[in-house]
C-alpha cells in the first residue's frame, strides 16, 4: 500500500485566532499561551471545565479536549476504563479518556483542516458544544463510577436516565 500524496496548500489559518475570538465575545476566563495553544474555564451544569486547544500547523490539525473537574483514583482506574470503553461505543464525535498526567476523564476531538482555508466560526462553536453538552451528560457517569461505587453498565444506564420534569 502506497501513501497518498497529493499537494495541499499551505495556507490553513490558525483556528486559534477564531476561537480566542469566540472566548473574548462570550467573555469566558482564558490563557493563550502562544500561537500553538489557548486554555478556556468555563462552567458547566455539574462542574468548571477547562477546555484545551492546540493547533498543530505541520499537520493542519486543532485538538480540542474538554477536561472533567475530578481526580481518578489509582483504585478505581479499571472500572472507569471499563467506563470509557461504554461510553465511547456510545458517541458518533469525539471520544473520552483519562488524562495521564492530571489522572481526570477528558473529552477530545480533533477538527482536521488540511486543504480548507481554515475552520468557520460555526465548525468550532460545535466543537465546543459538543464536547460539553457529551461532558454533562457523562459526568454523572464518572460520579457514580468513582465514588458511587457502580459498575460501567449501571453508571451509564443511571446517567442516561430520562427524567419528565423538575424536582
Amino acid at each position: 500500500m502506497s501513501a497518498l500524496a497529493v499537494e495541499t496548500p499551505e495556507s490553513v489559518r490558525n483556528p486559534l485566532d477564531l476561537v480566542e475570538e469566540i472566548v473574548i465575545a462570550n467573555e469566558w476566563p482564558f490563557e493563550r499561551a502562544g500561537d500553538d495553544e489557548l486554555v478556556v474555564e468555563i462552567g458547566g451544569r455539574w462542574c468548571d471545565y477547562r477546555l484545551f486547544f492546540f493547533w498543530q500547523a505541520e499537520v493542519s490539525a486543532m485538538q480540542f479536549s474538554c477536561q472533567l473537574d475530578m481526580k481518578v483514583q489509582t483504585n478505581r482506574r479499571r472500572p472507569v476504563n471499563d467506563l470509557l470503553a461504554e461510553i465511547n461505543g456510545r458517541m458518533w464525535v469525539g471520544h473520552f479518556d483519562l488524562d495521564g498526567e492530571a489522572n481526570t476523564p477528558v473529552f477530545r476531538q480533533t477538527l482536521l483542516l488540511r486543504g480548507a482555508p481554515g475552520a468557520t466560526a460555526e465548525q468550532l462553536e460545535d466543537l465546543v458544544e459538543i464536547g460539553l453538552s457529551e461532558s454533562d451528560r457523562f459526568y454523572p457517569a464518572f460520579q457514580f463510577v468513582i465514588w458511587g461505587g457502580k459498575s460501567a453498565t449501571e453508571a451509564v444506564a443511571a446517567s442516561l436516565l430520562d427524567t419528565m420534569g423538575e424536582a
